[in-house]
């Protein structure tokens, strides 16, 4: 989170960027930010139509920017647009991709030779001179593209948003993640009433999609989003080492009990899981919240922190159904969700959060973590929820609710399935009722350590056939 601290002191913002920031008419979120930050601070809008990282500085704009710079002021850097272009033809603007240090020589349409260089080198730029002045950069993600598939907006373009947040990084600047903000603002609107922002193209928005986008910008800066959780509370891990393919894990407290600590007894198959995959060569993090369904797990924003370290590479293995069959508007914890695969939708007044919610069905909340996933270049993998210890003649029961449910979403959208449900059924029917109890830590939801290393097992052996499969 950034909060407004980074703004706070300054008496002019200066933003730089492209067309989406600055696009004449009103259409860009520049013109649109002071009417969401403090009113003692000035809003400078630089930023310029058809500019990428590398022509805004060649063609004298920053300079410009740097001439009227003074100590306390804040930059807002915002590229990416423009830059996947060719480098030497067209509008020749484009940047070499990647953050190295890269560069390569080109003539340009009009004869000219010019050294070009990476996204990477010319925001680090930016940053430093910035800094040379007094002045505090703050690097933005870019906008959102209106391109779609199913109920996910692209997370794009490029690589650029996450290059981004990788040269904040590196060089210790504030990263506001835009894209992301955006889109989650998009994508609970949905594509039918999103579309009126684009009547001319995908990338470029009419004055209203341009305050909406501004005052998304605004609550970033102000550290609203991500959505403030317990984190620290809940002893929730990120990667260890960002650099390594991480493997995250949503769901319930049958994937991650409490604080993960085996408190009462109980465990989730998330915490043993680690212990089946090299350390060196991969990241576990296990995000599951006990108590929450598929729609609390998005709407109490604990997948839009998710979402923050998320790259492409990784894998989100996803598990949800415990807690999806409840009411929907409860005073207690308002979870459910509605029965089903499909795209069913209901308005409440939510008793909890004192606001109007639609609320889905569980497939819809599944589709959403899929489709989010794969924007950001992962591999989503829907696992079919545990069994509980219920028997019936002997047998494990196995309902025809969530598992199936679970089966065909992912079957629908192509997506990874571990029919966990049925591989933990089939074990305890091999076990029997004597077998079975001390693998559990309560009646018959919550597993003790031994039967959440059994699942977990269970679990690394199907995420192994999965890329066995795959390759």
């Amino acid at each position: 989170m950034i909060p407004l601290l980074f703004v706070s002191l300054a008496a002019n913002v200066f933003i730089v960027g492209d067309s989406t920031a600055s696009n004449g008419a009103d259409r860009g979120w520049g013109s649109h930010l002071g009417k969401f930050v403090d009113a003692s601070k000035v809003v400078v809008n630089r930023a310029r139509a058809g500019r990428s990282s590398r022509t805004f500085r060649t063609e004298g704009l920053w300079d410009k920017v740097r001439e009227e710079l003074q100590p306390g002021d804040s930059v807002l850097i915002q590229f990416g647009h423009n830059d996947g272009g060719p480098p030497d033809t067209d509008r020749a603007r484009g940047s070499l991709p990647g953050l190295g240090e890269e560069s390569k020589e080109f003539t340009l349409p009009d004869g000219r030779k010019e050294v070009v260089y990476t996204f990477g080198w010319y925001v680090r730029r930016y940053i430093e001179e910035a800094r040379a002045k007094g002045a505090t950069p703050i690097v933005l993600s870019p906008t959102v593209r209106n391109i779609w598939k199913g109920i996910a907006v692209e997370r794009g373009p490029g690589h650029y948003a996450e290059w981004s947040a990788d040269v904040a990084r590196q060089t210790g600047a504030a990263f506001l993640p835009v894209t992301d903000a955006i889109a989650d603002r998009y994508e609970d609107m949905g594509p039918d009433a999103v579309k009126r922002f684009f009547p001319e193209d995908h990338t470029h928005t009419t004055p209203e999609g341009a305050a909406l986008t501004a005052s998304i910008v605004a609550e970033v800066m102000d550290g609203r989003y991500p959505p403030v959780i317990p984190e620290t509370r809940l002893n929730l891990p990120r990667p260890r080492d960002p650099k390594l393919p991480t493997i995250f894990l949503i769901g319930d407290s049958t994937v991650r009990n409490g604080h993960g600590d085996g408190a009462n007894g109980q465990w989730g198959w998330g915490e043993p899981l680690v212990d089946h995959f090299d350390a060196i060569r991969w990241n576990v993090v296990n995000r599951a919240v006990g108590g929450l369904s598929s729609r609390t797990y998005l709407t109490q924003g604990h997948w839009a922190h998710v979402l923050t370290m998320l790259k492409p590479g990784d894998f989100v293995v996803m598990q949800f159904g415990h807690n999806d069959n409840g009411p929907l508007d409860d005073t207690a914890r308002a979870r459910g969700t509605l029965a089903g695969p499909g795209d069913e939708a209901r308005e409440i007044d939510n008793p909890i959060t004192k606001r109007r919610e639609t609320v889905h069905t569980y497939g819809w909340y599944l589709r959403r973590f899929i489709g989010d996933a794969r924007a950001k270049g992962a591999t989503p993998i829907v696992c079919s929820p545990v069994p509980r210890k219920t028997w019936k003649d002997g047998k494990i029961v196995r309902p025809s609710t969530y598992p199936k449910w679970a089966a065909e979403v992912a079957a629908a959208v192509d997506a990874g399935f571990i029919d966990l449900h049925e591989l933990i059924a089939t074990r305890y029917d091999a076990l029997g009722l004597a077998a079975v109890d001390p693998l559990f830590g309560d009646e018959h939801t919550h597993t003790s350590r031994a039967g959440a290393e059994l699942n977990a097992e269970i679990v690394a052996e199907a995420l192994q056939r999965y890329w066995t499969g795959r390759k």
